[in-house]
């Protein structure tokens, strides 16, 4: 129960419960009727827009200008329409800006020519009348209308034709005196050639048909007085799929292409809100007020538990801010307690990063105060006439100049390597060569060198190994009395590439050893530019090693010599 994790599970569980018991039974019963209801009222809206939708797909050749229509559709339904092509393609989009993306299933696809399996009626293709044909045929159907006394009933047709659904040709003959009902049955010149463009396709159609056919079977002949031919009844199966597909194609280029229809609410439209009326809001009401009651007492005593050492932790912090390196947090136990702990780790570090930091400054400014004071006297001294600037005095001052860039040049790759910007440029490489350039650049009249290797193959930064191995070599050939000897080894363990490098110098004492990749740490206590150098040769050398995924390590006894041992993955 010390866990804040643990008491504020606990505390939401016993909540949830309570509320997820007696407010889902109450609100249910609200909703269930009204989710039915706009359930249904969806699919009736979603009915209509795909009606309407299919009523312009199979009166127009394309989508093209549905722009407009689709958008009074969608603004009548308050819903947001969006249709693309079987390539995903969005042709019509009435969503705004911020609309949210399309669903991944399109809710229905708009094609004229299979609405449920059949052909829509709207799709009139070729058999669509010409104005003068309309105009003619509207005058025979109100003469017609006028001498029955208004007692039959005329429809128009989707292509524009008045028709009399429940009358036939010759059924006139109950009005003796209204013959002019049989013109409403003489074809139009528009239909006669849409008749004959559809007999050709289905007559093809039936021709190819790979079975054979009963002795002495011939096409039907299409029905003329109805352009709405649905089906050719009592023939083969085969046939009657000649007739439905020679119409498809009849009809195929006279009617917009299939679309997939996309149906989503209107980006920013208000939610629909629920009556509670049916069930008693203040039931509702009551319950949820008692819930908010038990969940803020377990809030205040959660609460009043974790402000005391959270205030503790926010004055630790102010003082840390404020310079005070001793700032510590006693947090207790649980989470509260663990970020304390982590608070008062930070702190040590800080401290400790201060006084590394510290004594870096030390260092540099001492590194660098010695070839500038030696710089600056010469020059004065040459200045005042006191020396004269020959050959000899110019070489020192130059050598003084190198010293100076090797000391900047080695902060910088120190800082490149503490900023993680240190750049390798990795390529195949023989390890022995870069052994042997090291040994044949460092030769010591005074201390033997050389190397002893076997051939080992990696990919590595050369100039980068060079400056690790030759700051090991300089090094060791430094700490080497005259007639000394420094061996560079290399050879394999395992799956890593082992560079030693050997010598029998003096020796490092046991309580140095942890310190010797350390940043401006020499031997030499006195910091004599004799017996040592910049006390950074070391500190670039594991950074280099490092970032190339290997070690570096080093034993010793004093008065025997010393051996550094890199270790590289191979």
């Amino acid at each position: 129960m010390k866990s804040l994790l643990v008491r504020f599970f606990l505390f939401s569980l016993v909540i949830a419960a309570c509320s997820i018991a007696v407010t889902a039974w109450l609100a249910s019963q609200a909703t269930t009727g009204t989710i039915r209801q706009e359930q249904g009222e969806a699919l009736e809206t979603d009915a209509q827009i795909l009606d309407e939708l299919v009523r312009y797909a199979a009166t127009h050749e394309d989508w093209t200008g549905s722009k407009d229509v689709v958008e009074v559709i969608a603004e009548k339904h308050g819903r947001r329409i969006a249709l693309t092509d079987g390539n995903g393609k969005t042709l019509v989009d009435t969503g705004r800006e911020n609309a949210p993306r399309l669903p991944i299933t399109p809710k229905a696809l708009v094609d004229p020519l299979n609405v449920n399996g059949r052909i829509d009626p709207r799709a009139v293709g070729p058999f669509k009348l010409t104005d003068e044909e309309r105009r003619k045929l509207q005058s025979y159907a109100d003469q017609l209308l006028a001498c029955t006394n208004n007692r039959i009933n005329i429809v128009i047709a989707p292509n524009g034709r008045p028709r009399l659904p429940n009358l036939r040709p010759g059924e006139l003959s109950l009005w003796e005196d209204c013959t002019v009902g049989d013109r409403l049955y003489v074809l139009t010149a528009t239909e006669l050639a849409a008749y004959a463009e559809l007999h050709r396709l289905f007559s093809t159609c039936v021709d190819a048909l790979p079975g054979p056919l009963p002795f002495g079977y011939r096409a039907p002949a299409l029905k003329s007085f109805d352009w709405e031919v649905t089906t050719v009844s009592g023939e083969p199966p085969e046939v009657v799929e000649c007739m439905d597909g020679a119409r498809r194609e009849q009809l195929r280029p006279r009617v917009a292409a299939p679309v997939q229809l996309f149906l989503t609410a209107t980006t920013g439209d208000e939610p629909q809100t629920i009556d509670l009326s049916t069930t008693g809001a203040t039931r509702i009401s009551v319950v949820a007020l008692g819930i908010l009651a038990i969940a803020g007492f377990a809030s205040w005593v959660t609460a009043t538990q974790l402000v005391r050492p959270i205030r503790a932790l926010t004055a630790a912090t102010k003082r840390t801010a404020e310079g005070d390196r001793t700032a510590r947090v006693d947090g207790g136990a649980g989470e509260i307690g663990e970020l304390a702990r982590s608070f008062n780790a930070m702190s040590e570090k800080l401290a400790e990063t201060e006084r590394q930091r510290q004594a870096m400054v030390s260092d540099v400014a001492h590194e660098l105060r010695t070839p500038l004071g030696t710089i600056t006297g010469w020059l004065e001294a040459t200045q005042d006439g006191l020396a004269d600037p020959d050959p000899h005095l110019i070489g020192m001052l130059l050598e003084e100049s190198l010293l100076l860039q090797r000391l900047v040049d080695d902060l910088h790759d120190l800082a490149q390597a503490d900023a993680g910007t240190l750049k390798l440029h990795p390529e195949p490489i023989a390890l022995d060569d870069v052994v042997d350039q090291v040994v044949n650049a460092r030769q010591n009249r005074e201390v033997l060198l050389r190397a002893e290797t076997t051939p080992v193959h990696l990919t590595a930064d050369p100039v980068r190994l060079r400056q690790a191995l030759g700051n090991l070599v300089a090094n060791a050939v430094r700490y080497t009395p005259p007639g000394g000897e420094v061996v560079v080894r290399l050879f394999r363990s395992q799956d890593s590439a082992v560079l030693e490098v050997a010598d029998t110098g003096t020796g490092i004492a046991p309580g140095d050893l942890p310190h010797v990749f350390d940043r401006f740490w020499r031997a030499d206590r006195s910091r004599s530019r004799t017996t040592g150098g910049s006390g950074l040769g070391l500190a670039i050398t594991r950074h280099l090693v490092e970032a190339h995924g290997g070690t570096v390590s080093v034993t010793s006894e004093p008065g025997l010599g010393s051996t550094f041992r890199i270790s590289l993955p191979a």
